[in-house]
């Protein structure tokens, strides 16, 4: 959910560094550094922000229950950003391109909490938006992460994923 912005956005760049530090493995440091972001930020905060550290922040928690509360939170506030406010962040993004992998993350929560109604339900609505995403590797890893969680879902599995986030 992060790209190369077309105006600085120094929130946006802090959430990359933290993101950045949590894929280099210090994932108590980023999760310390979007905690206080998101405090910074507020829950009434620029949607576009909270969305991107919410579906980042979900990632650093091994916990499905969690994870489910930041993707929770991802999804509530994707649903009030605005498409110009994604394309004043970068042209080359669309709202409706974020829903794929939110709905994913929210299927695969309920998956590995049990909740098989809930997870059918979200792996649902990531196939019916699946179409927006891009035809390049991050759509078909996209697209191939919804067929194993939604054959998981099948097999009502519990067992941690590596679903891509």
């Amino acid at each position: 959910m992060t790209a190369t912005p077309t105006a600085p956005d120094p929130t946006m760049d802090a959430i990359g560094r933290a993101v950045a530090e949590g894929r280099a493995g210090d994932i108590a440091s980023a999760r310390r550094e979007l905690l206080a972001l998101w405090s910074a930020i507020g829950v009434t905060g620029d949607p576009l922000h909270r969305c991107t550290l919410a579906h980042h922040l979900a990632d650093l928690y091994d916990d499905p229950a969690q994870a489910l509360v930041w993707d929770v939170r991802a999804l509530d506030a994707a649903d009030a950003v605005t498409e110009r406010r994604v394309q004043d962040h970068h042209p080359g993004l669309h709202v409706t391109a974020f829903y794929p992998s939110l709905h994913l993350n929210l299927a695969d929560d309920h998956r590995r909490l049990g909740s098989f109604d809930a997870a059918a339900e979200h792996i649902d609505a990531a196939r019916k938006h699946a179409p927006a995403l891009p035809r390049d590797p991050y759509g078909e890893l996209l697209r191939a992460g919804i067929e194993r969680v939604a054959e998981a879902i099948t097999r009502r599995e519990t067992a941690e994923s590596t679903t891509p986030r």
